[in-house]
């Protein structure tokens, strides 16, 4: 099945405990996204060379694909898939306009 968001994509987050914030997605993995600013854990880091003190780190984790919405013109909306010239593209479903 073909991924419907994609990296770089503007997304809003639909459920969970960052519900109605925005983000521009850093990586797709496995049905997942990491969105920039969004998700925010505390992650408990070893000293390394690159970081000889430590100590306790913020980081965004992955979020479900499902809980997340393309932003298109301001507003979320759902995905589809047209195609055109005989190359599958993503559309809006609110505007019907092709995204990529």
């Amino acid at each position: 099945m073909a991924t419907k968001i994609k990296k770089d994509d503007l997304v809003k987050i639909i459920a969970g405990k960052d519900k109605g914030s925005e983000g521009k997605v850093l990586r797709v993995a496995d049905g997942k996204v990491l969105v920039q600013g969004c998700n925010m854990v505390t992650k408990h880091q070893k000293a390394n060379q690159a970081n000889p003190k430590g100590g306790i780190a913020h980081q965004e984790a992955m979020i479900d694909a499902s809980n997340v919405m393309y932003v298109h013109k301001g507003k979320p909306t759902r995905i589809g898939f047209k195609t055109v010239d005989n190359k599958k593209v993503r559309v809006a479903k609110s505007t019907g306009e092709v995204i990529d």
